[in-house]
């Protein structure tokens, strides 16, 4: 072994706990040959799972440019982004199923290549009726990938692998939303919206022809084909797929106020308990709720649902509230965002591993949400005046609560299940990602627009027209704008306009206050979730 390539395999071998992978010369060594094949398909869906994370975070934060060169109204580009992920939701619960019964080969090498296909056409498509379907269809394709990583983790992977494969997954999440949002206005800036697109033109390439090298020809597993619970897989996700679109438009649309919404949330409620009754009945289900029964399990899923709302703070107020209040461009607050949270995390996850592998799993959940906790109590001190690189002390801290709390989560949740059912267990905790991360991003958002207008309407009962103050600021404003042109009654109109502008502005600022706290008192219930958790019984995933 050369003198470069010693120090990696040592380092590699302590975080994964193998020594077995022997360099000799360019070739492996008789012992290692097995593992290449697992190593390439883990690369296949680790880049799936990261093309998942940065797709959503681009479409997310490039949406208004995209409503621009598609042509679309605001409504329009709402219903847009809604249709670009619900078809990720139907699918994703019988992904592992599927990988299961068909091979991750199957179900992993056309869909990345039909993926590359349409983000290659979207851009040239014309009419909002294409754009719908053509998303519709990159959605449900994109949502094959990300339960796969688990799948491929599970079953082609070492038990010793586990815990930094599932990092990888993990880490890709905060990842891909920091830096996802310097892509955008690198794309928008130098290349182009339709980049947005473009970049996965090469990537889901390398997908296929690495889970082609990865997975070696499996026959199609007819027994599980034969006892599929069909009915199970279909009233998941179909109910959740509805579930997500009325929490996704329900904001908009006044949520049960709407027609809409209210029947969408129903059928989605009426679905998913009829899945558990389905699960009941059958012969053979699928993803029997039997697996997450355990008190720790129920408990470890509880604690992800605290950190997708303490998460929030990360992931959502703060770029949300540079665009908002500060009125900056995603170009803008890209760097910070990266240097904050994307760099941190890449030295953080290898710290996360190593301290699973030694320690309880809770020590590490403790110490995500102590830092959340953290990061919210300072959000409460923001001003109209912060800028990104204001936000760096926050953003550092949270860089640890994303390190720690997921990635401890989940590996708390295996250690607890029977590696037999990976299948079933794979299932549930994709569903209550998704479920409970859109139910998080819902709910904040209401809070935002509700809060904005009470803190707004409060504001204002301090501005009355009769003020002796407010006509001095008034007159102050209007000042401004005498030397422009116009008359004196337009130079009033436009400072009276300016002063309505600072009160909204301050509103919004009460309004993100709100949320940071909001987000504080998730990573606190957090903490007491996981001081309810027992102890993890004895396993290949026990700390040493």
């Amino acid at each position: 072994m050369s003198t470069t390539a010693r120090p990696l395999a040592v380092l590699w071998g302590r975080l994964t706990g193998r020594t077995g992978l022997v360099i000799s010369g360019p070739l492996l060594s008789p012992d290692a040959k097995p593992l290449i094949q697992p190593v390439l398909a883990a690369a296949a869906v680790l880049l799936g799972s990261f093309i998942v994370g940065f797709d959503t975070r681009l479409f997310s934060i490039g949406l208004p440019d995209l409503r621009g060169a598609f042509e679309l109204s605001f409504d329009q580009g709402a219903w847009l982004s809604t249709v670009a992920t619900a078809p990720q939701i139907f699918i994703a619960p019988a992904v592992p199923w599927l990988a299961a019964t068909f091979g991750v080969g199957r179900v992993l090498f056309w869909p990345s290549l039909a993926y590359a296909l349409l983000c290659l056409i979207i851009p040239s498509a014309q009419g909002f009726e294409m754009l719908v379907v053509l998303h519709a269809l990159r959605g449900l394709l994109l949502g094959v990938f990300i339960p796969a990583t688990i799948m491929i983790i599970f079953r082609r992977l070492p038990i010793s692998w586990w815990v930094p494969a599932i990092a990888i997954y993990c880490f890709r999440l905060a990842f891909s939303q920091s830096v996802g949002v310097a892509l955008v206005g690198f794309y928008v800036e130098h290349l182009g919206w339709q980049w947005v697109y473009w970049q996965d033109v090469i990537l889901a390439p390398l997908i296929g022809l690495l889970i082609r090298a990865g997975t070696p020809p499996a026959r199609i597993d007819i027994g599980l084909l034969e006892r599929a619970d069909w009915g199970g897989m279909a009233l998941l996700g179909t109910g959740w797929a509805l579930i997500y679109i009325g929490l996704d438009q329900g904001n908009r649309l006044d949520w049960l106020q709407s027609g809409l919404i209210l029947t969408l949330l129903t059928a989605g409620a009426v679905l998913v308990i009829g899945f558990f009754i389905n699960e009941q009945l059958v012969a053979n289900p699928w993803a029997s709720h039997t697996v997450i029964a355990s008190r720790n399990v129920l408990l470890a899923f509880l604690a992800i649902l605290c950190f997708d709302v303490a998460s929030i703070s990360n992931s959502y107020l703060v770029p949300n509230f540079l665009v908002a209040v500060a009125g900056l461009r995603p170009e803008e607050i890209g760097g910070p965002l990266v240097l904050g949270t994307a760099v941190p995390l890449v030295l953080l996850m290898p710290v996360a591993v190593m301290a699973i592998r030694r320690f309880d799993a809770r020590l590490s959940l403790l110490i995500g949400f102590a830092a959340f906790a953290v990061a919210g109590e300072l959000g409460t001190a923001i001003t109209h005046e912060w800028s990104p690189w204001t936000f760096l002390p926050i953003l550092l801290i949270q860089s640890v609560g994303q390190a720690f709390t997921f990635l401890a989560a989940v590996v708390y949740i295996l250690a607890n299940s029977d590696p037999k059912l990976s299948t079933s267990v794979a299932a549930h905790v994709q569903v209550l990602r998704l479920g409970g991360a859109e139910m998080g991003l819902s709910l904040m958002a209401t809070l935002l627009r509700q809060r904005e207008q009470l803190h707004s309407y409060l504001i204002g009962l301090h501005v009355p027209a009769s003020s002796g103050t407010v006509d001095g600021a008034v007159q102050g404003l209007a000042g401004s704008f005498s030397g422009a042109g116009g008359s004196s009654q337009i130079a009033t109109a436009r400072g009276i306009g300016t002063l309505a502008q600072l009160v909204a502005r301050e509103a919004n600022v009460l309004a993100y206050i709100d949320g940071f706290r909001v987000s504080y008192w998730a990573a606190l219930a957090g903490l007491l979730v996981v001081a309810f958790m027992g102890a993890a019984p004895k396993g290949p995933l026990a700390p040493r």
